[in-house]
């Protein structure tokens, strides 16, 4: 067996790794709205969800392309995968770190951040700045926004449209709509996490020479889409007690405005290959339906921790991946 083969498979683990990370540290996204709302049993709301990630991922190809092509070029060979196997484990360590301290960072921007920092110090490396300017930075500014205003709006539209309705009743109607909403969002998250693995895994093969990034087989997708949803099933607790409980108080009405807003964001951005995060979009929607009540109702003090790490989220990781080609580069 080539050491380039060894490479490669390396680089198909290393990715497999990140994305079961991914799976328990993402899990709240699609169900902590459900969950904290009392909709949805836990085991119940992470099986459901891992179903849903199942079905995404084999809808967002456009996603996998731009994060394959988009964001960094590395010619062929076993110094390029060593770029990527060092980008994976800084993606790894920021996802394991703020999954410690029950911080819904994003894995998306984690994955960016060391594929990154790796690769400014590879020397044959390039980095599609203006690929990430496009498909990274102005989404990861946007689509919070959006979720935001969005939220705050579709909040509202409910409470006008049932504004004469029973609140026990309402309340029994809305966790049910939150079973469907909830699995949508489940599945955008497919749409766009499970996509960005793929991405990295054709990056990988294509650096290789063992495969081509304008086509791919049909097992790196259902490998993809089993771990995701292992992942997810496994459950990321902390997080989902972060985004059920400690930004908002949510009654089943709101959960389903959350859900239908992030959702709705989701497939937008999934639509255009823009890979956006969904941690971002379901915390500021849930904030934009909290605000409808009062501001005071958010918990900022937490949107604040929320939001330094996001901040942090890129060039942490990107640090890390940097730190750990440095360490491995004399192997490759």
């Amino acid at each position: 067996m080539s050491f380039e083969l060894c490479a490669t498979i390396a680089v198909i683990l290393f990715a497999m790794g990140f994305n079961y990370t991914n799976g328990f540290h993402d899990a709240a996204n699609a169900i902590a709205t459900s969950v904290s709302t009392r909709a949805l049993t836990p085991r119940v709301a992470l099986a459901m969800a891992a179903v849903g990630n199942l079905i995404g991922t084999f809808l967002g190809g456009k996603v996998a392309a731009t994060v394959g092509k988009g964001i960094v070029r590395l010619p062929e060979g076993s110094a390029s995968l060593g770029v990527v196997i060092a980008g994976l484990i800084g993606a790894i360590a920021w996802n394991l770190t703020t999954w410690y301290f029950g911080i819904p960072s994003s894995s998306s921007h984690a994955l960016f951040g060391g594929l990154v920092g790796a690769t400014l110090l590879s020397g044959p490396g390039v980095v599609l700045w203006g690929g990430i300017l496009k498909s990274v930075i102005i989404p990861m500014v946007l689509s919070p926004i959006i979720g935001l205003i969005l939220g705050y709006f579709v909040m509202l539209g409910v409470l006008w449209a049932f504004r004469r309705g029973h609140p026990g009743t309402l309340n029994r109607g809305f966790r049910g709509a939150q079973s469907v909403s909830a699995f949508a969002m489940s599945i955008g998250h497919g749409m766009q996490d499970a996509s960005k693995t793929v991405g990295i895994v054709l990056l990988g093969l294509t650096i290789g020479g063992y495969e081509s990034m304008t086509r791919h087989q049909w097992w790196v997708d259902v490998l993809t889409a089993l771990v995701l949803a292992v992942g997810t099933y496994s459950g990321g607790w902390r997080i989902i007690r972060t985004l059920g409980r400690k930004v908002i108080h949510l009654d089943p009405p709101q959960g389903f405005a959350a859900e239908a807003t992030a959702s709705a964001v989701l497939y937008t951005a999934t639509a255009y290959g823009l890979p956006i995060s969904t941690t971002h979009t379901i915390t500021s929607a849930i904030m934009g339906v909290g605000a409808t009540k009062r501001l005071s109702a958010v918990r900022w003090g937490v949107a604040g921790n929320i939001l330094v790490a996001w901040v942090l989220t890129f060039p942490a990781a990107g640090a890390v991946g940097a730190i750990v080609y440095l360490l491995i580069r004399p192997l490759f």
